[in-house]
């Protein structure tokens, strides 16, 4: 007892000493059974959207695009510049959200709609069990079949769903995120500290075409990438796309507003972000910036100084450990990222200890090839390159350019690419590949890759110019992919230590479409 008191005494200079000393590390037993703020817990607000792309926010100054429930998040807290996905597709990155481990680290949860094993361990979880009360709305981890491992729900918690609302276009959902929000509030127990999982529908594909233009925007008033064309189609497909993000942001917006009428704004982190990026060509279901580089945003009253921004590397990792130790739960051993706090500014985190690289990963997206064939890929990200593992280039990476539409009938070529969202830019770029003035467009989107890929990211985000052969990059080149064997043999990664066939067998409870054996070709 004597030793806990002078421990509390002590608890509020911890933070002025000079080498990070954190609660956890003076007194375990302290970390697993008091939240940080000493006493009352501390809430946590987790806002997913799906399918959204850094810098797609106002925020960062993107234009055509309004969103000011992430705006006052980053202008009250951190705005966060290099926060990289688990994996350029939804459910191996929500898993990682949840788990606080890279996709090849949690067998089937690590691919696209396969199951979930229930010795995962997975932060809603743990602070349920830690007193929370835990739940969430819209998208949870998916899709999957969470329930054909033994577990009892969404590994995000338990479901809100009752409240419905008229949706502004027909393509967004009906859910009411705000109002099942207040629900899930309204049923905790009295001082009870809750987590809850905002996960929007959108901006998911597919869109309610024109509807960006309907609402007002301008067709001048959008930024296309480089690796999109710039055409009256593609800038209203952007349209449409940011009108779906606005949509999740005004329900965040709520959900803020109302945290504040109750008193709890101040005492609930809240992280804003996307779980992979925007569903275009080229972006979605790639390890290039567009497909893994998300927006992020936190804030947390007075335990986050305001006005922050950073360009630190951020992994999806290293959310589940944050989680935890605000709430004063002990963070697994197996779990691979480290908390943020220390980071962010919270003076009584523990230190936070720079790296090198964040890393991403991708195996099976959609059903898009032979014998549901994966089309496997590791990322590694630092502050300015991007380095890519195609373990297989032989394989599509948009997936094969025909199928079969019927038992022994095979479709149009080039109406294949399923792992990339139907929609109408991949349409247009369908339709004029051989148009000169768009043919590069296409290629970049669909055909076959090298073993290696490597990108200048600060010259080009858009990744249309791979280095790896380029003689002045032999140095960076060698070390980068040194540094990436190394680090993914270190994580126990089946595509390095023996190949990685175990993903192809993992099954998919999605849709499984039928193509022709390979090798497949491009030609008319």
């Amino acid at each position: 007892m004597k030793r806990i008191f002078t421990f509390l005494l002590l608890l509020p200079f911890l933070g002025q000493f000079s080498d990070g000393i954190s609660a956890r590390e003076l007194d375990p037993s302290i970390r697993r059974s008091q939240s940080k703020d000493g006493g009352r817990g501390v809430n946590i607000l987790f806002a997913i959207s799906d399918d959204q792309s850094y810098p797609h926010a106002s925020a960062y100054g993107t234009r055509g695009i309004s969103t000011p429930g992430f705006d006052q998040v980053a202008s009250e807290g951190v705005l966060i510049h290099n926060a990289i996905a688990g994996s350029p597709g939804c459910a191996p990155s929500r898993a990682t959200l949840l788990t606080g481990r890279y996709p090849w680290q949690n067998e089937h949860a690590g691919t696209h709609a396969s199951s979930f094993p229930a010795h995962l361990k997975v932060y809603p979880e743990l602070l349920a069990n830690h007193g929370y009360h835990v739940g969430y709305t819209g998208k949870p981890w998916g899709p999957g079949r969470w329930d054909l491992t033994g577990r009892k729900q969404n590994p995000a918690g338990k479901s809100y769903a009752s409240e419905k609302a008229k949706p502004p276009g027909g393509s967004i959902s009906s859910t009411d995120y705000n109002a099942n929000f207040r629900k899930f509030v309204s049923q905790r127990k009295p001082g009870q500290p809750f987590c809850f999982w905002f996960g929007a529908h959108e901006p998911h594909r597919a869109f309610e075409d024109g509807i960006g233009l309907r609402s007002g925007k301008k067709i001048d008033s959008v930024d296309v990438p480089g690796f999109l064309p710039d055409h009256e189609v593609i800038r209203s497909d952007l349209l449409d796309y940011y009108t779906e993000i606005e949509h999740f942001d005004s329900h965040l917006l709520k959900m803020m507003e109302y945290l504040k009428e109750i008193d709890e704004l101040d005492n609930t982190l809240i992280v804003v972000t996307s779980d992979n990026g925007m569903a275009f060509p080229r972006a979605k279901a790639n390890g290039y910036e567009y497909g893994i580089h998300v927006p992020m945003a936190v804030r947390w009253g007075d335990r986050i100084k305001a006005g922050q921004q950073t360009d630190v590397l951020i992994s999806f990792v290293d959310l589940a450990p944050t989680f935890l130790e605000v709430a004063g739960v002990e963070i697994p051993p197996e779990m691979t990222g480290q908390s943020l706090l220390g980071l962010l500014g919270d003076r009584q985190s523990a230190k936070w200890h720079k790296r090198e690289a964040v890393y991403s990963a991708r195996e099976r997206h959609s059903s898009s090839r032979y014998m549901n064939w994966t089309y496997p890929q590791r990322s590694m990200r630092t502050q300015q390159y991007l380095l890519i593992r195609n373990f297989r280039p032989d394989r599509w990476p948009a997936g094969a350019p025909q199928k079969y539409d019927a038992p022994n009938k095979l479709g149009l070529m080039h109406g294949g690419y399923h792992d990339i969202d139907a929609c109408p830019s991949l349409t247009f770029l369908i339709d004029h590949r051989a148009d000169q003035d768009f043919a590069s467009f296409f290629y970049w989107a669909v055909e076959k890759r090298p073993a290696w890929e490597l990108f200048d990211i600060q010259k080009d985000p858009e990744c249309l110019n791979n280095l790896i052969d380029n003689q002045a990059f032999v140095g960076v080149r060698k070390r980068l992919q040194a540094t990436m064997v190394q680090y993914l043999t270190e994580t126990e990664d089946p595509r390095i230590l023996d190949g990685g066939d175990v993903f192809e067998s993992y099954p998919r409870y999605s849709r499984i479409r039928s193509f022709p054996e390979p090798p497949d070709t491009l030609e008319d």
